[in-house]
This record gives C-alpha cells, structure tokens and sequence, in this order.
C-alpha cells in the first residue's frame, strides 16, 4: 500500500490559523462510511447523532507548555528545545535545534538560570535526552517559562493558550492537542450527559510523532513512534458495559480510537491499565471497540489520513476530503470536525 494513495490538494489558505471564538460553531462533515453519503452540519448537531446508550470516549490528557527558548552556556547561542517524553522525573527526550550545538556535556540556560539542562545523550533520530536542575517545582516553571507546542503549519500567535486546551485536560504531559475535543465545552458536554449518553475518559499523551511525514513508500515500513496511555478501571467498565448492552461506541479523535483499541482484546474488551503504544490502523485493520468517530480534517498523506480510511474506506474518505475543499472546510488543528458514522 503506497503512501500516495492517500494524498489530496489542499489549498494553503484552508489551513486553519486561528480558533474560532465559539468552540463549538465550527462545521461538522458527516461521513457514513458504508453509503459514503455525505451530509453538511454544525457541530452542535453533533447531538442529533447521538443516542442514549451511547458511550463517548474523550482524552483528557493536558498539553504542556512544551517549547522552550534557551542559550547555551558557553557560548550563549540561540537554542529551541521542545519537550518530547518524560523518561524519569528530570530527564526528558526532546527536539533541539539546532541541533549540531547540542552535543552531550551542553548546558542550556533558560529563563536566565532558573532553568538549566544538560545534554546527556543523543537518541532515536537524533533527539536529545536532556537532564533538567532548577528549584521549586518543575511545572510551575515550565508554565512560567514554556511555550505551547502549536503544529509547524499554524504560524499565527496564540492569544489564549487555553485555546489549544480541551476544556476536559485533566494530566499533564501532551507535546500536542487531541484536537477533535476542541470543539467541545462544557456546555456542550452537559447536554451530552443530559440525554443519557455516557462519557468514558482515557488519557493518551500525544508526542510528536503526530506530526512526523509518513517518509516510506510502503506504509507498511513505517514506524509509529510510541506514546504513554492510561485507561482506568471504572472508564473501562463505562466503555464494556455499552458494549454488552447494544450501544455504540463514539472516540472523539484518533487518540482515543488509538487507546481504546490498543487497551482491547481480541474480545473486544477494553482493559484497565497503562503502557506504552505504538498501534498503527490503516486500511485493513479490524476494530475492536470503536464504532463511530468524531475528528478533525489532516494533513494529506499522514497515519491519520490512513486510521479515518481504515474505518470509512479510502475512496469514502478521500471523496469527503474533497468535498470538504470545495466547501471550504477549515483544516487541521482549529479547522472544522468530522463524524464518522
């Protein structure tokens, strides 16, 4: 399976640079992914497609303020650092660039010394394990000094960094938004709740892998980068519990789908626990558990451009993207959602 089959024409202006004031006007695409029929919403009419039974699966997981700007100590050059994973309390694996001016043994300097890493050694594709030394609370000042990791396509500044936040975050460590819940507030959630459809919570922590360019011919020669997951045991039962008794099961995004289906057994049901995954869902995958999805519009020939194709059919999907370019639908990270019934 090649990676061109999953490439389209996206002009540069549909690419969404800014977030709506309302979280939830944004527009709604709805995909059948059987017929391939296409229908033209709101996203509030996201309700209209719910039933009472159903099971709703958000990712809570809370992006960190993960970009840094820093100096090196020696010679006081401009260093970037992005937060990737956290491989024990102080050591994190991160992005550096440039990276030719952080060789093992560089201290890096930000905030003007209420920050300080070393470079300890150099990882998969050249990223940098960085041992971090400061006083007080880490989180405390990574919010100070931190930056929140938009996407490399969103050039605009973000005003409110709130905005790249799901109003349900609840634990730290995204290098990334779960995008498809931006759309949602509390409000919003409240009616979900109010006609009787559960809400399951899990917890994914997105890397940066998310945005890595799928760099194979084959699909089936790349490899997903690993991320942390957590699933409790009463979110599990909410999710078991709808299956034994009829209802559907609706991920909003791709990183809910990834963690319930990397939780699951070949049963169909979803385990309690955590661990590290690397689930990658393209055309011909069977799913376990999800049987609905809501989630944005990606970037042409990404894993996610293949995990909506595993579950709608490649042409289906490829025929809504299309009509969604012609309708001018907002894409990517503050662009419009998708549902996949």
């Amino acid at each position: 399976m090649n990676v061109s089959e999953f490439d389209f024409d996206l002009p540069q202006e549909l690419i969404a640079q800014d977030p709506l004031e309302d979280r939830s006007s944004s527009r709604l695409l709805v995909l059948d992914k059987v017929t391939g029929e296409i229908r033209h919403r709101n996203f509030r009419d996201l309700l209209s497609y719910l039933r009472k039974g159903d099971c709703l699966v958000i990712n809570d997981t809370k992006v960190i303020p993960a970009r840094l700007y820093g100096v090196k100590e020696e010679t006081e050059a401009r260093i970037e650092v992005l937060l990737l994973k956290r491989k024990e309390h102080d050591v994190w694996e991160t992005l550096v660039k440039p990276g030719k001016k952080a060789r093992p043994g560089t201290v890096i300097s930000f905030g003007g010394g209420l920050l300080k890493g070393t470079v300890t050694d150099i990882v998969e594709e050249g990223n940098r394990l960085i041992r971090f030394s400061y006083e007080g609370i880490f989180e405390e000042i990574l919010d100070r000094l931190g930056q929140m990791p938009l996407p490399p396509y969103i050039t605009h500044e973000l005003k409110d960094k709130n905005r790249y936040q799901t109003v349900y975050a609840k634990h730290d460590g995204s290098a990334a938004a779960p995008t498809a819940g931006l759309h949602f507030t509390k409000e919003l959630l409240e009616e979900v709740r109010a006609m009787g459809v559960i809400i399951a919570r899990v917890t994914l922590h997105v890397g940066l892998g998310t945005f890595r360019p799928v760099k194979v011919e084959n699909i089936l020669d790349h490899h997903m980068h690993s991320e942390f997951y957590m699933v409790e045991e009463e979110e599990a039962e909410k999710i078991n519990d709808t299956r034994r008794k009829g209802g559907r099961i609706i991920c909003v995004g791709t990183t809910s789908c990834r963690t319930v289906e990397s939780a699951a057994g070949e049963d169909g049901m979803v385990r309690a626990g955590s661990g590290w995954t690397d689930i990658f869902i393209y055309p011909g995958y069977r799913f376990k558990v999800l049987d609905c999805l809501v989630t944005n519009f990606h970037l042409p020939e990404s894993t996610l451009v293949m995990l909506v194709s595993a579950l709608a059919g490649r042409e289906h999907v490829l025929n809504a993207y299309e009509e969604a370019v012609k309708e001018r639908y907002r894409f990517f990270s503050f662009g419009d959602a998708m549902l996949i019934l």
